[in-house]
């Protein structure tokens, strides 16, 4: 079989079992009461089961283990026990909410056993600023460093339904095929299977009323480091990625773009917390989906303009390098871009809403407009959902 024989298979096995494990995940995490309870901090109105990562992370490991003897899998397994660390501590955390130190502490310790044994090191800068393989302690700090704060991106976007699994969808999407095309066949397979496991949880996460269930910190810590795989297999020296592009495309910028949202985002959050004085860590309500949800739009609403709005600095990164821009002018338009749909946004939106100006006015009525949740169609896939 050819690769997108492998492709279509580990995305069908991996979609397929996270589609018949996710009711039963749901009638466990009832049974045992390991739910998400509202409160001041959270946008649902009633407990919401919050195993869903342990769904997700059942099927991307099918869909894996599914190609072992078809396609070099051995490579991932050191990933899949990076990724069964996280979905332990961020179960553990959603049911006995571990403090945030300890969570970070495991989450260097994971990296640098992936770093350690794994070769898994940002170590090279693949031509921009004219540099290449920098020294092994710096790529050590640089990858922790790197991948620490995708874990707590994608960790922190988890706000409304859809939003964290509809982004780890696009972004697979995106690395699954820069890895097919360059022919790094095991980031493929992991592209595909966990791409595959996040559809029939967003479908449920987003259309389900009685089999809706949160991915929680299990999910997003192990989609964390699914993303931080992905980033370091597009950078390291000898990356598949690196040898297949042409010198004019930036790998860095790229990898940035993919991520820009959730990136931008946290670090616009932690830098305004610790400048009031506050925990970085402190959970509150000043992403920038809480800012749409204030401004009436849905859930589903917020999560399409939200992943549209990340999609458009990765469509502007491309668009650079077909003007034939520089690596260095596509990292500076991609950081651009960033500030302006995450800082820049937010700080507008903010002030329209506490001014109650007529571009609050006007998007409120757009986004109560915009309501689909009581609509025929909404409900009649959410009766098909909720029965699959």
């Amino acid at each position: 079989m050819d690769i997108l024989s492998h492709v279509v298979i580990t995305f069908l096995i991996s979609a397929i079992l996270v589609g018949w494990i996710h009711p039963k995940i749901v009638q466990i995490a009832i049974l045992k009461n390991i739910v998400d309870n509202p409160n001041t901090r959270k946008l649902q109105r009633k407990p919401v089961p919050v195993l869903g990562g342990v769904a997700v992370f059942f099927g991307i490991v099918a869909g894996i283990g599914s190609m072992y003897d078809i396609v070099n899998t051995e490579v991932l397994m050191i990933v899949v026990l990076a990724m069964m660390a996280m979905l332990y501590t961020g179960t553990m955390d959603d049911i006995l909410n571990l403090s945030p130190k300890l969570r970070f502490l495991i989450e260097i310790v994971v990296m640098l056993l992936l770093i350690t044994y794994g070769g898994y090191s940002v170590n090279n800068f693949h031509g921009l600023w004219g540099i290449g393989r920098i020294p092994e302690w710096a790529a050590i700090i640089l990858t922790l460093f790197a991948s620490i704060g995708i874990i707590n991106a994608i960790n922190l976007i988890d706000g409304v339904n859809g939003l964290s699994s509809g982004f780890c969808i696009l972004a697979c999407s995106l690395f699954g095929v820069l890895f097919l095309l360059s022919g790094n066949v095991s980031m493929t397979i992991l592209a595909t299977a966990s791409a595959g496991a996040l559809i029939p949880f967003f479908f449920h996460n987003v259309f389900g009323k009685t089999s809706r269930m949160f991915i929680g910190d299990g999910g997003t810590l192990v989609m964390g480091i699914v993303m931080s795989v992905f980033v370091i297999s597009t950078l390291r020296t000898q990356s598949f990625p690196a040898k297949f592009v042409d010198d004019n495309i930036g790998l860095i910028p790229f990898t940035l773009a993919v991520l820009s949202v959730p990136v931008f985002d946290t670090l616009r959050v932690m830098f305004t917390r610790i400048l009031k004085g506050n925990s970085p860590f402190e959970p509150d309500k000043t992403h920038l989906h809480h800012i749409f949800i204030q401004l009436g739009c849905s859930h589903i609403m917020t999560t399409l303009a939200i992943l549209s709005l990340n999609l458009l600095v990765v469509l502007c990164w491309g668009g650079v390098v077909w003007l034939g821009g520089s690596i260095e002018t596509q990292l500076y338009v991609v950081l651009t871009l960033s500030l302006l749909v995450t800082p820049g946004l937010y700080i507008l939106l903010k002030n329209s809403i506490i001014h109650r100006t007529r571009f609050f006015k006007l998007l409120r009525h757009v986004g109560y407009g915009l309501h689909i949740s009581r609509t025929r169609w909404f409900i009649s896939i959410q009766n098909l959902v909720d029965k699959i």
